[in-house]
């Protein structure tokens, strides 16, 4: 029978490959044949402390092996895995614990020096686990909690297992919340194993890969994209913490890495690294990567010097985190400039204000139709409904569609700003600024002013030992777009606020000088 479930996928790909590295974590190898005897260690020791199937458990710790048998563990135990931005302080922790409900809360106390359990305060979780060793305050250490687990039978725990059904919850992922408090999407089993089968047979990830995953597991790039993607092609997952360019390249050469999925920063990053040619990159096959702006010069770079392939691809939390990816016969425009077309089942659509879809070329909303579509927000009946409707994922994205299907999305809706009535979309700004030698990455916003209502402000980092000015930017835009798009005032900048995804808050831009 096909495996719908996430512990059947594990037990598939123990069946199948159990002697194929599964995780590298530092010193830390495991086998799938290994991770599927760990992640049932943790089942056993989840139920022997009494989490029911559908309680949820939270995970508020960087990407590490314990991480992945943690969030495999409570699955196969039939729990719900609830993931928490390492960024977040104690007061937004402690929301999305008490917004969840969960049961039990696993930490890695010390990460990046954030003392997470005393930011958290009281009251806590029933169960608190620290991933160090010894236990911190009040809390069980790793090793405390998998012991309890000595007192549940192995078929005890493989019951627990074959008792999930392919449409309970998985998971609950919590939004960025960039416009205010973030609400709880669910997604069943069902369609996170549908959704990243789609995603492999379009990125052509496969058995023998070793895929880096530096996207934060709390993020669905990641975790999704990541560890449900591996499961399903027994893959091998290389874990890093924190993105350093040096450090990235070092565990490619050292573990010859094949697939490197991320934000285009990451990308720049190491193409700009000074120490690049001390490093032997060569076992780079894939990079996936996906914003409403990746330039054409990038993506050409990428190929001439890192990846033989580079794909793009489109998602959200409400879509499992994933829409739309290109392939790899794609050509460097069809990559850059669109995030490809639908993967097998979904349905996207680009619609106008009534609804009603624009002609192949027109820019309008995107709405998704699927299996991928949540099963809503946790709680929230009135945000579900005004999100999915008849079936239709409202995403709140602007976008168009190509002839060939192919989804290009030209901004997010409440980024759109008003010069003198028209209204404009910085994605489209940024896509132009991304094409100037002289600019390594660009954001724009819309900023007051006292007779157009607003104007565009763009943010630029310019490429290293580049000469550029913002007169000549400003120029080069009025070359390119409609005098009411030309951004106004253009600042030069050391880096953009990002969330721990890659996305750029726009939100903290003003707050910027420039240099």
């Amino acid at each position: 029978m096909d495996a719908l479930t996430i512990p059947a996928v594990l037990e598939r790909a123990v069946r199948d490959y159990p002697d194929a590295e599964a995780v590298v974590d530092g010193r830390v190898r495991l086998t799938y044949a290994e991770l599927g005897a760990q992640a049932g260690e943790a089942a056993k020791a989840f139920i022997a402390l009494g989490v029911e199937p559908g309680e949820r458990v939270a995970i508020w710790a960087p990407n590490s092996a314990r991480w992945i048998v943690t969030a495999l563990g409570a699955l196969c135990a039939g729990a719900v895995v609830v993931p928490i931005n390492t960024r977040y302080k104690g007061d937004e922790a402690r929301w999305l614990l008490d917004r969840s409900g969960a049961r039990a809360l696993f930490v890695e106390d010390g990460f990046l020096g954030n003392d997470y359990l005393a930011m958290l305060g009281e009251p806590r979780p029933d169960i608190v686990v620290t991933y160090d060793e010894p236990a911190q305050r009040g809390a069980r250490s790793w090793a405390d909690f998998l012991a309890v687990g000595a007192a549940v039978t192995d078929e005890q725990a493989a019951a627990r297992a074959a008792a999930v059904s392919p449409d309970d919850v998985a998971d609950i992922l919590f939004t960025s919340g960039t416009t205010g408090r973030s609400k709880g999407v669910m997604c069943s089993h069902r369609q996170n194993v549908r959704t990243y089968r789609g995603w492999c047979e379009r990125t052509r990830v496969h058995q023998g890969d070793r895929y880096l995953i530096v996207n934060p597991l709390f993020h669905s790039f990641g975790y999704k994209a990541g560890v449900f993607a591996c499961l399903l092609q027994a893959a091998t997952m290389v874990l890093q913490s924190v993105f350093d360019p040096e450090e990235t390249m070092r565990l490619v050469e050292a573990e010859k890495v094949t697939v490197l999925p991320g934000a285009p920063t990451i990308y720049i990053s190491m193409l700009d690294a000074p120490r690049r040619p001390e490093f032997d990159l060569s076992s780079l096959r894939l990079a996936v990567t996906g914003a409403s702006v990746v330039p054409v010069a990038l993506v050409q770079r990428m190929r001439a010097e890192l990846f033989p392939e580079v794909v793009t691809a489109y998602g959200l939390t409400e879509s499992c985190g994933t829409v739309t990816a290109c392939s790899a016969e794609d050509d460097d425009v069809t990559v850059a400039t669109t995030s490809g077309r639908a993967i097998e089942g979904v349905e996207v659509a680009v619609v106008d204000d009534k609804g009603e879809p624009v002609p192949a070329g027109e820019d309008g909303e995107v709405l998704v139709r699927g299996y991928n579509v949540m099963l809503g927000y946790l709680d929230d009946e009135e945000a579900t409904a005004a999100t999915v409707r008849d079936g239709w994922l409202v995403t709140g994205d602007r976008g168009r569609l190509d002839e060939r299907g192919n989804l290009a999305i030209t901004g997010r809706s409440k980024d759109m700003f008003v010069v003198g009535g028209f209204n404009v979309y910085p994605a489209e700004i940024e896509q132009v600024l991304a094409t100037h030698d002289g600019v390594a990455e660009a954001a724009v916003i819309g900023v007051p002013d006292a007779r157009m209502g607003e104007v565009g402000r763009a943010y630029v980092i310019a490429r290293p030992g580049a000469s550029v000015t913002a007169e000549e930017l400003v120029e080069y835009c009025r070359d390119r777009l409609a005098n009411f798009k030309v951004p106004r005032e253009v600042l030069f900048v050391e880096g953009l606020p990002r969330n721990a995804s890659g996305k750029v808050r726009k939100i903290d831009l003003p707050g910027l000088e420039s240099r």
